[in-house]
């Protein structure tokens, strides 16, 4: 029996951190997105601020960003609906309640931030069904994952 493939959401750091490093945790998953390995969700809200970020601070990577996205093919996640993100601000702040939102009604099994001061607090934790991890939380998971199949 082939192991149930996680849904992953990235939010923008994790997505931006990715492409800007060669070597980090970030990196490291979106080569298990690209292989296939897991489901890479995103929403419109985190493609949009990567593409605004990237533009402006980075702008020499904005073109590899948008190939490795078009060659990646997320699965896009819709935008949440005024009550859901109206519920997302009850736990956490109010700048990241439409993402949490976004991953809560796409029902991910994991959310990669490198945000842990907003989203890594008990409100949020007892809110959502999902683990919320940095990259390299998530990796050292996956990991375990492998070596219990072996």
């Amino acid at each position: 029996m082939e192991p149930k493939r996680r849904k992953v959401f990235l939010d923008t750091s994790a997505l931006i951190a990715g492409i800007v490093s060669p070597t980090g945790a970030a990196r490291e998953v979106l080569r298990l997105c690209e292989a296939g390995v897991v489901e890479l969700l995103v929403s419109r809200q985190v493609l949009t601020e990567a593409d605004r970020n990237l533009s402006a601070k980075l702008p020499a990577l904005i073109l590899d960003y948008r190939h490795l996205m078009h060659r990646m093919s997320p699965t896009l996640v819709e935008d949440p609906t005024h009550r859901e993100v109206a519920q997302a601000r009850r736990v956490i702040h109010h700048k990241d309640a439409p993402l949490l939102a976004a991953a809560i009604s796409a029902e991910v099994d994991y959310l990669i931030t490198w945000n842990t001061k907003h989203f890594h607090t008990s409100p949020v934790m007892r809110a959502v069904h999902f683990r919320i991890a940095t990259p390299g939380e998530f990796l050292e998971e996956f990991r375990g994952w492998l070596s219990s199949k072996v």
